[in-house]
């Protein structure tokens, strides 16, 4: 093959790549420019790092934070919204449903942090995943005073497939914390006291306080 011929070969290669694989090759590079994107929050996951010890020891804090998926569900309107709604503000993401006990018990601890921590800087994203009985996680919220989180849900559970496929997550309850700019600074899988000092040194670490 002459080098003439392999120019128009890798010409055509990069053509059908254009035309055919575009959606793939534009992801990549644009998963590379979230990547930098995210550098900044390395600090925040330092100063973290330390922190993720005896009520919150179980959460993973993310050495190279990375893009969270923009999770869509519905906000306490029932109008659609997207994680990157909440842009600006430090967020805990957490999906839980009425059929997981880990996921009941730790409500309460939700409720807490939110009226301790929750304002313009920070905020509980509880998502209800729910898929029937669609009055029942309300009315648990409402018997139990559960009343400083905002009521999101998901009634197609969508948010867990998304976030499983993104970051292999198999059980619930799940949590991200979030920084202001969408990157992923860590993951729990599994319950927490969110009301406890540990908790709450480990969020004020995400906010730089």
């Amino acid at each position: 093959m002459t080098s003439r011929t392999k120019i128009l070969a890798a010409v055509g290669a990069l053509a059908l790549v254009a035309l055919g694989g575009g959606a793939a090759f534009y992801s990549v590079a644009d998963d590379a420019g979230n990547s930098a994107s995210c550098s900044a929050a390395k600090a925040a996951a330092a100063r973290m790092a330390p922190l993720a010890r005896g009520e919150v020891a179980a959460v993973q804090v993310n050495a190279t934070p990375m893009p969270t998926p923009d999770l869509a569900f519905d906000g306490p309107d029932g109008a659609p919204t997207t994680l990157s709604a909440f842009k600006g503000r430090t967020l805990l993401v957490n999906l839980w449903a009425t059929w997981c006990p880990p996921c009941l018990k730790e409500m309460p601890s939700l409720d807490a942090l939110q009226s301790s921590l929750g304002g313009a800087d920070f905020q509980v994203v509880a998502i209800n995943i729910d898929t029937r009985n669609l009055d029942k996680p309300k009315a648990w919220l409402a018997d139990r005073k559960i009343a400083a989180l905002p009521y999101y849900a998901d009634p197609q559970a969508k948010v867990f497939q998304d976030l499983r496929a993104a970051r292999k997550v198999e059980g619930m309850p799940v949590s991200l914390i979030v920084d202001a700019e969408g990157c992923e600074l860590a993951i729990l899988q599994g319950p927490a006291d969110w009301a406890s000092a540990d908790a709450k040194a480990l969020i004020g670490a995400a906010m730089k306080r």
